[in-house]
């Protein structure tokens, strides 16, 4: 028994890569508990265990009194001795049990609780190994789709997590079987086991993207400042190089628009828009504005940020952008809330 039990601890460490001394820590407890509520003691088992011998060996934990009137604690001098010759009165004497005194019960007691154990145990792995990865791009297979939700179930190692329906790119049909990338955005403990959440939609991960593509983004040299997203629609990036003699905006597009157009094809054809990134909120929001020129920027106030954008009166509907969507994305890429008027003050329709 203790050799199996020893090899199937080996193989658990193999096969799901849990760590064999926390699978003993807990299976120790187990152990003990289990025996405790077989036998109606509490706080009076050991139990030892031996890697080298691959053994293990439960003990009652018994005091060596004269007058015995607890035999679940207590044993008398004469019965120590029969244990241990040189036993002295007031000792803690472990007393080892036969296996057959564990009973079924405690037997049965012990493999739930090291069930119990193990999935603990792949919990804490599991929380562990994505914590590592927050904020970092992950390949998942897929598994199924849900019928109900949408949700795609992704395999990513030997683990199944769940891309919601909402965390997935507009119009973009996943299906069984295909590779996608997700962006873990946060992993979280919780009563139930490990909660990672996943995005495609997430800002960070066209950042991540480009990251992967863009070597200057790296190595450091060119810096992601900010981003606005309305994925599966378009996206500002404001970037910045700490070498002056590397252009920001031209290592992210690439030659050719080669890497620009690979993050564009991993976001199924989502817009991708570049700012070149300054401390002078005057320059950063009219570079936000862009495509559309703009003629002046006044900053109103700074606690809110709020400012006033002059843009020519043919350029008023540009700088807004369809629905507002260029103001707006302009807006959260610079922080300010973003007053647009045409330069000569008339609106129009």
């Amino acid at each position: 028994m203790n050799k199996d039990f020893f090899e199937a601890l080996e193989i658990i460490e193999k096969e799901k890569g849990i760590n064999k001394e926390v699978l003993l820590e807990k299976i120790t407890k187990a152990m003990e508990v289990a025996v405790e509520k077989d036998l109606g003691i509490e706080g009076n088992v050991s139990v030892m265990v031996d890697e080298n011998k691959k053994n293990f060996v439960v003990s009652v934990v018994k005091t060596v009194v004269e007058d015995v009137y607890d035999p679940d604690t207590e044993i008398s001098l004469e019965d120590a001795k029969k244990v241990k010759a040189r036993a002295k009165l007031g000792q803690e004497l472990a007393i080892p049990l036969k296996t057959k005194d564990f009973g079924y019960i405690a037997i049965g007691a012990a493999k739930n609780v090291i069930r119990q154990g193990i999935k603990e145990a792949e919990k804490a792995k599991l929380l562990a190994d994505m914590q590592g990865k927050t904020h970092e791009i992950v390949t998942g297979v897929v598994l199924r789709i849900s019928e109900k939700s949408g949700a795609a179930i992704l395999q990513v190692g030997s683990n199944e997590f769940v891309l919601a329906k909402e965390e997935q790119l507009p119009g973009e049909e996943i299906k069984v079987g295909d590779h996608v990338k997700v962006y873990v955005v946060d992993v979280l403990s919780t009563d139930r086991g490990p909660r990672i959440m996943l995005s495609r939609t997430h800002p960070g991960f066209v950042s991540r993207l480009f990251e992967n593509e863009v070597p200057e983004i790296h190595d450091g040299t060119v810096v992601v400042k900010a981003i606005s997203r309305e994925a599966g629609s378009r996206t500002k990036m404001a970037v910045w190089s700490k070498d002056p003699n590397v252009d920001a905006i031209g290592a992210c597009i690439g030659p050719k628009r080669s890497r620009v157009e690979s993050v564009i094809a991993q976001l199924n054809g989502e817009k991708v828009d570049f700012v070149k990134y300054s401390e002078d909120p005057e320059e950063f929001i009219s570079a936000a504005l862009s495509p559309s020129q703009v003629v002046s920027v006044e900053i109103l106030t700074q606690q809110p940020k709020s400012c006033r954008v002059t843009v020519p009166d043919e350029q008023l509907s540009l700088a807004i952008g369809s629905k507002g969507q260029n103001a707006r994305l302009a807006a959260r890429l610079t922080g300010f809330n973003i007053d647009i008027h045409p330069e000569s003050g008339y609106f129009g329709e």
